[in-house]
């Protein structure tokens, strides 16, 4: 069972507005990448299911959490069907974040009341998405979708739905001030904030001065 429920997931990465999006097969790496994001403030965590045994990582890595970073909500990413649906799910698993809308993953998540973030590029599929239950909608790729200006223009008719964009946003003042006006309730950042230098170098200090800086953003231009 996770350790928050679906209505918690959804008040913090709305009020925080930043979710590291962020995989590496090392779990000695993905622990210090956790705690310096936790460090610098981080509440939630989507650690994507992108390479071999990542379920065993995100097990592991999950434990540590929930004993060593009280309140780091836990969640899967790159998930695109219902088996590693349930299979993240089963290893506590808070939230599950996919960059297809997959009708199948809908039934499990609601089943067990966990949050599912569906992947959407089009008003069509943000619709159906919202009717199966979808509380935060992905926009991905958020960039080749339409940027900004997609968001802004969805908003317009929509103005209840709460769009995360991932794929574009990066940790200038420029870039997430955009995406935030423009209406995002949260964005999706992965090799941004996490640059491969200073994991490389054990540079972790970074990530936590880098995860401070994007969420006074995030604080100053969401709406």
């Amino acid at each position: 069972m996770p350790l928050f429920s679906r209505l918690q997931v959804a008040t913090t990465m709305l009020e925080t507005g930043i979710i590291p999006v962020f995989y590496h097969k090392d779990l000695t790496t993905c622990k210090n990448v956790l705690k310096a994001c936790y460090d610098g403030g981080i509440r939630v965590f989507e650690f994507t299911n992108r390479g071999d045994f990542a379920h065993e990582v995100f097990r592991d890595l999950n434990k540590y959490a929930s004993q060593e970073l009280p309140g780091m909500i836990m969640g899967a990413g790159s998930v695109v069907e219902a088996g590693t649906t349930s299979l993240f799910i089963q290893l506590g698993a808070a939230f599950i974040v996919s960059p297809v809308l997959n009708e199948d993953m809908a039934k499990v998540c609601n089943r067990r009341k966990i949050l599912w973030s569906p992947g959407c590029g089009s008003v069509s599929e943000i619709s159906r998405a919202e009717e199966l239950g979808a509380e935060i909608i992905k926009i991905f790729p958020g960039s080749q979708v339409g940027g900004p200006k997609f968001i802004e223009a969805v908003k317009g008719p929509m103005p209840w739905t709460h769009i995360m964009p991932t794929g574009g946003v990066d940790t200038s003042e420029e870039n997430l001030k955009a995406w935030f006006q423009a209406g995002a309730a949260c964005v999706g950042m992965g090799s941004q904030l996490f640059v491969k230098s200073w994991i490389e170098s054990g540079d972790f200090g970074q990530i936590t001065d880098t995860c401070k800086k994007v969420l006074e953003i995030a604080k100053k231009y969401k709406k």
